[in-house]
């Protein structure tokens, strides 16, 4: 028969039955979230529907932080909606300035190891880090589950992603996915879980993890799950009191197939327009000029990702012809940022460091391109208009690679930053 992968266990629990993939379940949400790009239409949905209440105000999340802070008066008119709504029934509200949503729930302490969580958004996967089955859903879906508490999923088959090797030097999480989602093309994993494993994530900071389980969607895949070790218990410490109880797979579980990636010999990966899985060697296009560099998102935002890119700009100068911005991915990380100096290496450096916010990367605000302009960025999508202007060119890259390059004015390979 064999045994369950993470997901099947996850399903089985949330439905109270024993499932395999390919199984349709109806199963309990340990939570859900929406932001300012989804929520105010889950809100109209509700009202068609009749049914607003939902079913546990705790395990709603609502979160301004597309559309921050508000460009317009149509916006302010949707955030207020958001807030009246929270206000009425009492979800967790989580305010302009205090974050990115796949930053901030985590941080929470609202979602733990082994639950089954939604998002209306399609990044939601950023939690598979953490060992949660966490998944994107639309509108319509997010506000039948709020009232409902449930939804109805397909139990996926699983692809086993095993990452070994050493990670060679200026090489980081964003290479490796980067990568991976090279290898198996935006499609490859289409309604799949991805579980990866191996060395090479166990060594793995939290934060350059959820870099990882955050892309898994631009290969297709419906979840992006890792274990729960010891780097991750120690991580929730300061985030939540609460118990969990983590779920691993069995030793005899049945996958639709098993993928190995040996990175000891990884160069620095960057994305080249307009599709993520355009993924080629910064070697290959090095020297092509860039206009601006943006460094942050819900991918990269976090204090590691900011550290590493002010270790490289530390008494630098961002190049005369380059516009870099630095979004930190909540409001903690700006603190933490603040509080040893990476702030100010920034802005010595000629940054804009922007209040955490989603707006370059989906191009609702901050820092829209100019027509004809290349940007470096380590946001997650590169599609055509994705930051706001469809005749502009989004390259995706580490924030190593991002920070050398705003320095140099041209793509450059991170190996290179010692000599600049």
């Amino acid at each position: 028969m064999g045994g369950k992968t993470i997901s099947e266990k996850i399903f089985s629990k949330n439905s109270g039955k024993d499932v395999k993939s390919g199984d349709i379940v109806i199963a309990n949400l340990d939570y859900m979230m929406g932001h300012d790009g989804s929520f105010p239409l889950t809100i109209e949905v509700m009202k068609e529907m009749g049914r607003e209440v939902p079913f546990d105000p705790k395990k709603v999340g609502i979160v301004i932080d597309h559309y921050t802070p508000s460009p317009n008066e149509n916006v302010s008119l949707l955030h207020s909606m958001m807030r009246d709504y929270s206000l009425k029934y009492g979800c967790n509200l989580f305010e302009t300035g205090k974050g990115i949503c796949h930053q901030i729930i985590p941080e929470s302490g609202h979602i733990l190891p082994g639950d089954l969580v939604i998002g209306g958004d399609s990044h939601t996967c950023t939690y598979g880090a953490m060992n949660i089955f966490a998944t994107g859903v639309g509108s319509t879906e997010l506000a039948a589950a709020i009232v409902t508490g449930k939804l109805w999923f397909k139990v996926p088959q699983t692809i086993k992603v095993n990452i070994v090797g050493k990670l060679p030097s200026n090489v980081y999480s964003k290479d490796i996915i980067l990568h991976i989602i090279g290898h198996f093309k935006s499609d490859g994993a289409n309604y799949k879980a991805v579980e990866f494993h191996g060395d090479v994530i166990e060594d793995l900071s939290m934060d350059a993890r959820f870099t990882i389980s955050n892309m898994a969607v631009e290969m297709g895949a419906k979840a992006g799950l890792m274990n729960c070790d010891n780097k991750t218990k120690e991580w929730l410490k300061e985030k939540t009191q609460r118990s969990y109880h983590p779920i691993s797979a069995d030793n005899d579980a049945i996958y639709e197939k098993v993928v190995e990636f040996d990175i000891s010999k990884l160069e620095p990966i960057i994305s080249i327009p307009h599709n993520v899985d355009n993924s080629v060697s910064v070697a290959e296009v090095e020297g092509l000029p860039i206009q601006q560099a943006n460094i942050g998102s819900c991918t990269n935002g976090r204090f590691e990702d900011l550290k590493i890119a002010a270790d490289i700009l530390k008494g630098k100068t961002v190049h005369p012809n380059v516009r870099l911005f630095i979004t930190p991915a909540s409001r903690s990380i700006y603190y933490e940022c603040l509080k040893n100096g990476i702030i100010e290496i920034f802005t010595e450096a000629g940054a804009t460091v922007i209040p955490p916010s989603c707006g370059w990367c989906c191009g609702t605000c901050n820092g829209i391109p100019s027509n004809g302009e290349n940007v470096l960025a380590t946001s997650n999508r590169n599609f055509k208009g994705r930051m706001g202007n469809n005749k502009a060119n989004v390259y995706l890259a580490s924030p190593a690679t991002v920070a050398i390059s705003s320095i140099t004015g041209k793509i450059t390979d991170p190996r290179r930053w010692e000599g600049v």
